[in-house]
């Protein structure tokens, strides 16, 4: 293809958007739905000294809520709405925070890092 003919009109096949969810500029964003909110029960049952971190939507992502266990292992799914997250929070005892504010903490990055460093060790590195 030429330089010129990159300009030129129908050079170029168009690209059409995805179908479902909701677009936020030209990305996708999948909604939360009732799996994300079972796994959030789930998780925090099966863990203590857990708390809620309500991350705000952004760009590429709704609304998600970050669950952080006394030993720094989280998960993070896609809630409905910041309220959401927060009665979430209440019901299950958990006291949250709004992540934006707060930042995340120390114990998961800490955890992040362990668990590199022992699949580095794992594999050999």
């Amino acid at each position: 293809m030429g330089f010129l003919d990159r300009f030129r009109r129908g050079a170029t096949p168009r690209m059409s958007r995805p179908t479902g969810g909701a677009h936020t500029g030209s990305t996708t964003v999948r909604a939360a739905d009732k799996v994300d909110a079972a796994h959030l029960s789930s998780w925090v049952g099966e863990r203590h000294g857990v708390e809620g971190f309500v991350e705000p939507r952004t760009a590429v992502s709704e609304v998600t809520l970050l669950l952080v266990a006394h030993d720094g292992e989280w998960t993070r799914r896609r809630v409905p709405s910041v309220a959401w997250a927060h009665e979430f929070c209440n019901k299950h005892q958990v006291p949250s925070y709004d992540a934006a504010v707060v930042g995340v903490p120390q114990r998961m990055r800490d955890y992040n890092s362990r668990k590199k460093r022992e699949e580095r060790e794992r594999r050999g590195f």
